[in-house]
């Protein structure tokens, strides 16, 4: 998948730059962890829908909170781990190289930890106030990636931090997830009101965080014909990662494996 050079991002006209001077004031002005990440989901909510070209269309969404209970944490260590013009991916989070198994996808050549903006949003790390990333699933490549934040991810890596991140995905199908709170909620009521019924808290809280996990669950990323076909669509990749096409080819018929050269 090619990446945009350096400095520029995919969300550049979608989500203007976020000061300092308001990451403060958001801080300040919240009564606690989960009051600054709704402040942070109102604010990209408006910028999404007032955006001409962004990625919302008709349909249900979800704007939540950290990284889906599928992620795995250790891989944010691979988030800067990818080729400095394009991201290679593994799907579903196996299979081989190794280090392309990643959750987060970025669509720009990432910044080095030493970089200006970089050093500033450590700072601002540090100091408690540094805005979410804006992350965007996307069924087609089953995996997250970056519309907005990503010197913001680098900077909190590079503070040994884990990222702080708003998830945007089209909603899955309403009846399908309520069919599996239903079935989750009647397992829970035939455990409880069994002969020996589960004990504690803690199976209540799971519950809970299941519910939760399906409300947010993921649904199927719609995608529309690029104006030009696919001539257009190799243009900006070329432009993007000059060679993409001949590289590609080369792996696809010298591996004994299929080989993705792009999408569309």
């Amino acid at each position: 998948m090619p990446r945009k050079p350096e400095g520029t991002s995919a969300a550049v006209a979608l989500l203007p730059p976020i000061t300092a001077a308001h990451a403060r004031r958001v801080r300040e002005t919240s009564t606690d962890d989960d009051a600054w990440a709704a402040r942070w989901a109102h604010r990209f909510t408006d910028r999404l829908q007032a955006a001409e070209d962004g990625p919302l269309h008709s349909g249900r969404w979800t704007l939540a909170r950290g990284m889906p209970g599928w992620g795995v944490p250790e891989h944010w260590q691979r988030f800067q781990a990818v080729d400095p013009d394009r991201g290679h991916i593994t799907w579903f989070g196996y299979g081989d190289p190794d280090e392309d198994q990643r959750d987060v996808l970025p669509l720009r050549r990432l910044s080095p930890a030493s970089a200006g903006r970089v050093r500033s949003y450590r700072r601002q790390l540090r100091e408690g106030i540094l805005p979410p990333a804006l992350l965007w699933w996307v069924s087609g490549l089953n995996t997250l990636l970056v519309l907005d934040g990503d010197d913001r991810i680098t900077a909190a890596l590079a503070e040994q931090a884990v990222p702080e991140v708003l998830v945007l995905a089209p909603a899955a199908d309403p009846e399908l997830a309520s069919a599996w709170q239903r079935r989750l909620v009647r397992e829970y009521v035939g455990r409880m009101t069994s002969p020996h019924p589960a004990r504690g808290d803690s199976v209540s809280r799971k519950l809970a965080t299941a519910l939760g996990d399906i409300a947010r669950t993921e649904g199927r990323t719609r995608a529309w014909p690029l104006p030009g076909g696919p001539a257009a669509w190799e243009r900006y990749a070329t432009d993007l990662a000059p060679g993409w096409a001949a590289t590609g080819q080369s792996q696809k018929w010298n591996s004994s494996s299929p080989t993705v050269a792009g999408f569309q």
